[in-house]
């Protein structure tokens, strides 16, 4: 069990910044008839925190989680330090990236990664001679 008051219990630099982690969120992607849908965990971070962006077919995915010290408390030991996801993913020449669709729900973010129209199934009707 830790000591909270310690002397020797490690300290919180008061003069700079926190480092800031940075982490890969897991990701998961499926897949539908008509688009790559990717499901990535970034818990803590928000919709204003979200930065999502395609550059030369690469899609960019980072969020920061930002942890403000509560007014008027000194911190004396601290082991939750603010953290950064970032992960990057090649698109394939079938992504329509112009169509790109994002949504985040409590550190949940959902993209839907449309495929071009001529990069979609289709059932071919046969049909009796």
């Amino acid at each position: 069990m830790n000591d909270v008051t310690r002397r020797d219990a490690p300290q919180v630099p008061t003069d700079r910044e926190p480092e800031v982690e940075t982490l890969l969120p897991p990701v998961d992607i499926f897949e539908d008839g008509n688009a790559l849908h990717l499901v990535a965990d970034m818990p803590g971070v928000t919709r204003e925190s979200l930065h999502i962006e395609v550059d030369n077919n690469v899609l960019s995915l980072e969020g920061e989680v930002r942890l403000e010290m509560p007014e008027g408390l000194t911190a004396i030991y601290a082991e939750v330090r603010a953290q950064r996801y970032a992960r990057r993913f090649t698109l394939s020449h079938e992504i329509d990236a112009e169509a790109i669709q994002a949504r985040i729900d409590n550190g949940v973010v959902e993209l839907v990664l449309p495929r071009k129209e001529t990069h979609r199934r289709r059932r071919i009707e046969v049909k009796a001679a």
